[in-house]
């Protein structure tokens, strides 16, 4: 259920409905905009009598939420998050370019790379140093050598650096040298992890599970959310359905649909998407012109040599031509 309060109320009113709310058991969630305050109740909200409230001097309307999710819904705060890394923003028309390779391998492979991508624009520089993997044979990642190389390519180019995480028991690790911590597709509804970085106060980017609804993606986000934890970024990756010609299937819509459902960023991977360099550039550019808050791209200069997902990585000349491409039609679409 959601309060929306009427214009300029005064703070002990305020105060006390707050204190009434939570005498009856209630979680109160608070958004403040320019002129109006809304207050979220989280709870079973089946028995409150709706006519009262609205008799309250105060109370402009009173809206029941009929979707699950309840802290990362548009209804319970209207206006978009901004979420700002060492002073990058993301969301409400800022656009931001994350790249790097799939993994971490080695130092100088690091270096080479995010010294490219950043002379080419990149905000954030990725990189993985755990990797869940499908085959128990592929390589699994440096881990935390992993992580001390990120932290020196941070040091180097100045780029806050994004990293996955994939178990609860390692969240703490790769919060000390991460500045966003990626929770994989494979992990979406790992709950006990989800809870854990909903813990911390990191900012979170959650992608979507290869085959989860919309619906069940947001939930997820509401996990952290309910852990204390309202820095999220939501990123579209790529959802698995009957089609083979490409890795997953870009579900360009659902960026659409989470603008109207959520007040939080989102970004997407065309790299994940298509599994395909040649395939990333038109997605990207698609994905920015539906309303995407930024991209995530896997950049390596030797893609052939590759220890993960070498077929979808761009090369950097490639990666720089992408930039200029999407920040054109970015510009567009904020003038339109």
């Amino acid at each position: 259920m959601v309060i929306v309060m009427k214009p300029n109320t005064p703070a002990d009113e305020l105060e006390k409905l707050e204190k009434k709310l939570r005498s009856l058991g209630f979680d109160i969630d608070f958004s403040q905009g320019a002129n109006y305050t809304i207050l979220g109740l989280i709870g079973d909200t089946t028995l409150i009598n709706v006519q009262q409230l609205q008799a309250h001097t105060y109370v402009d309307r009173v809206l029941r939420v009929q979707h699950p999710f309840k802290r990362v819904s548009r209804h319970f705060h209207p206006e978009d998050t901004v979420i700002d890394i060492n002073g990058c923003k993301v969301g409400n028309g800022n656009i931001i370019m994350i790249a790097g390779p799939c993994a971490v391998e080695s130092k100088e492979q690091l270096l080479t790379i995010a010294n490219h991508v950043k002379r080419s624009g990149a905000d954030l520089l990725r990189g993985g140093a755990y990797k869940p993997r499908t085959s128990p044979y592929s390589f699994q990642g440096l881990e935390e050598e992993g992580l001390k190389i990120l932290l020196e390519a941070k040091r180097s180019t100045g780029m806050p650096i994004v990293t996955e995480c994939i178990s609860d028991d390692t969240v703490d690790l790769v919060a000390d040298y991460a500045d966003v911590i990626q929770i994989g597709a494979r992990n979406m509804q790992n709950f006990a992890l989800l809870k854990k970085v909903g813990q911390t106060d990191k900012v979170i980017l959650l992608k979507r599970g290869m085959s989860a609804t919309i619906e069940e993606f947001l939930m997820a986000a509401e996990y952290i959310l309910a852990a204390g934890n309202h820095k999220v970024i939501l990123c579209e990756r790529g959802i698995r359905t009957y089609e083979t010609y490409t890795r997953n299937t870009l579900d360009i819509s659902s960026i659409v649909a989470i603008k109207e459902l959520s007040h939080l960023p989102i970004i997407c991977d065309p790299s994940h998407a298509a599994g395909k360099w040649e395939m990333v550039e038109p997605l990207a550019k698609a994905a920015i012109a539906a309303g995407a808050d930024g991209l995530m791209i896997e950049v390596h200069h030797q893609p052939e040599l590759a220890l993960s997902d070498g077929a979808q990585s761009l090369k950097p000349e490639k990666y720089t031509h992408l930039v200029q491409a999407v920040k054109q039609i970015h510009s567009i679409k904020s003038y339109v």
